[in-house]
């Protein structure tokens, strides 16, 4: 698994994101039983330039904590079946032969006012933004609230099994 991370803001965590966003994305790959190497990128950015990505992207001008940019046409969430049978051999880096399933963009302001408003760490937030993020590059969604309970689920299984949680203390957050 490749997790690219990129940083487009002057506003950095406190703590090293990468191994946090592989964790948790791995995590997340291999519940879903992802069958395949796969490479997602992640940028950070802030408040601003998540307002155009939204307004480019989505037509909603407004400032968000995360978005997803799927690259792999799931018909059904997580359901791998098509791409083993062969179809969307484009969603393959040809070069390493990864699936390339998309982007998340992460809020950094928001990482650190959401954390702050639901008491609890800046890694707790990253990593659940992140698997909520890596759940919507796989097909899921959360427009009815049957979708929205399995997303919620599904990332708090994630959290959970990686001992993420919301009463978990990181000591390197404390001085922020």
């Amino acid at each position: 698994m490749t997790v690219d991370v990129i940083y487009e803001t002057e506003d950095r965590l406190p703590f090293d994101a990468e191994p946090l966003l592989e964790a948790v994305i791995g995590e997340v790959l291999r519940r879903e039983s992802c069958p395949f190497e796969a490479q997602i990128c992640v940028s950070f950015v802030g408040d601003e330039e998540i307002q155009n990505r939204n307004r480019c992207f989505r037509q909603r001008d407004c400032v968000t904590d995360v978005l997803s940019f799927p690259l792999v046409p799931f018909r059904e969430p997580a359901d791998f079946s098509f791409l083993e049978e062969g179809e969307e051999q484009d969603c393959f880096d040809p070069d390493t032969g990864e699936l390339c399933l998309g982007d998340i963009v992460i809020n950094t302001a928001r990482v650190r006012s959401q954390a702050e408003e639901y008491g609890h760490s800046l890694r707790r937030e990253t990593a659940f933004l992140t698997a909520h993020s890596t759940l919507h590059l796989l097909g899921y969604d959360h427009m009815t609230e049957q979708e929205a309970a399995v997303m919620e689920n599904r990332q708090e299984a994630v959290l959970q099994e990686l001992g993420i949680t919301r009463d978990a203390e990181f000591p390197e957050e404390k001085n922020v």
